[in-house]
């Protein structure tokens, strides 16, 4: 364990932003297998199939495993590459706040709740949907209807999850901690995106649906 951790340090001393897009799409492959399994195993009660439906062997769908992982390598890694040393400099070199402190620490969370991850979401969904050959117009239901479910679920996690990224882990390190992180979120996303309808979506949906015309009344 000790080697292969040195092995990566010297990667990422010498080819950083190769190293991060690497190791993104390896873990964002690993989790979706880790989906598709969660998957297979709740089918019997998630889309009612039959018995020899449900108990059929699992297989994995290296296709899907391939398109996720894309998505590692082609964006989590070189985006949150720049992300995380950008969001660095800029706390401290333009809103000088001294480092590790409880402000600076806050500032960080906040942007990348805000920034980063509604942004990392729309870009996810979006790319799932086009790469399996959607259109336009049923990408933009897609995003309607799992955009929502899974900001809100992940907002009360990867906060928790950064708090303790931007105070103790040092900079460069800091994509690593999250790819760690993102081999489960890899493996969430990738589950929201493959549940379709199911029930506990259309309650985000109804709800949303709820305040519109909430709103609209009261105009």
């Amino acid at each position: 364990m000790l080697k292969l951790w040195n092995w990566y340090q010297n990667c990422l001393a010498v080819h950083p932003l190769k190293t991060q897009v690497i190791s993104s799409g390896f873990l964002w492959g690993v989790g979706d297998i880790a989906a598709q399994y969660i998957t297979h195993a709740t089918a019997k009660s998630r889309l009612q199939l039959s018995v020899t439906d449900a108990d059929e062997k699992f297989k994995v769908n290296w296709k899907r495993v391939a398109v996720t992982s894309s998505f590692g390598f082609g964006f989590v890694g070189p985006v949150g590459h720049f992300w995380y040393e950008g969001l660095d400099r800029f706390i401290r070199l333009k809103l000088q706040l001294p480092p590790k402190s409880a402000r600076f620490v806050a500032t960080k969370v906040a942007m990348d709740s805000i920034i980063f991850g509604p942004l990392d979401l729309f870009v996810f969904f979006t790319y799932m949907g086009f790469s399996t050959g959607k259109n336009v117009a049923q990408v933009k239901e897609d995003l309607k209807r799992d955009f929502l479910p899974a900001l809100v679920l992940e907002g009360g996690i990867w906060p928790i999850v950064q708090v303790a990224n931007f105070r103790y882990v040092p900079v460069r390190y800091q994509l690593l901690y999250v790819n760690i992180f993102c081999l489960l979120d890899s493996a969430f996303l990738s589950w929201v995106e493959q549940q379709k309808d199911a029930a506990w979506k259309q309650w985000f949906t109804s709800f949303h649906s709820l305040e519109e015309r909430g709103g609209k009344g009261g105009l």
